[in-house]
Order: structure tokens, then C-alpha cells, then sequence
């Protein structure tokens, strides 16, 4: 697939990047460049490779959960500047 430099500058504005009309064309030879090389993986006997969901095997590298006690409600809220029955108060985020 030859690109042209419509297509780089349709890119670019799909990218929101700014490319030069100076570097239109080195940009339209490094992208007919990489179009090229995904060709040649599309080319690659991929029959007797089992899809994977990752590239790599991954283990589950966590420990086990405990449960513990923890504070209970009114615990907590001794320790807030301001609450309301059950819930922190807090300052307003927004105006």
C-alpha cells in the first residue's frame, strides 16, 4: 500500500500531530516502511500457534487475603474534623 502525502497529512490530523510540508516526505517513506514490514507478519505461518491472551504466562503473584478486625464506624468518625451520622463531611470540590 503506497501512502501519499495526503494520506501523511490525513494522519497527522487524525493524531492531532503538526507535520511540516519539509517532512511530508521522509515521514511518507518511514510509515511506507513500517506498512511494509506488517506485511511481512501477515506472511508468517501462524497455524500451529495456539491463541494466547498474553504474550507471556502469567501467575498470580498476590497472597492470599485475611480477614482481620478493623475500627469500627464511630472509631473512625471520632477522628474526622466533621461527620454526618455515618459519612466524613468534606469541603465542596466544585465552586
Amino acid at each position: 500500500m503506497a501512502l501519499t502525502p495526503a494520506d501523511i497529512q490525513r494522519l497527522a490530523k487524525l493524531a492531532r500531530l503538526e507535520v511540516s510540508p519539509d517532512r511530508i516526505p521522509a515521514t511518507q517513506a518511514d510509515l511506507s516502511r513500517i506498512l511494509e514490514l506488517f506485511e511481512l507478519l501477515t506472511q508468517v505461518d501462524t497455524s500451529n500457534v495456539e491463541p494466547l491472551v498474553h504474550a507471556i504466562e502469567i501467575s498470580d503473584v498476590l497472597g492470599p487475603d485475611h480477614v482481620v478486625e478493623s475500627l469500627g464506624v464511630q472509631d473512625v468518625l471520632s477522628n474526622a474534623p466533621s461527620h454526618d451520622e455515618s459519612f466524613f463531611r468534606v469541603p465542596p470540590v466544585l465552586g
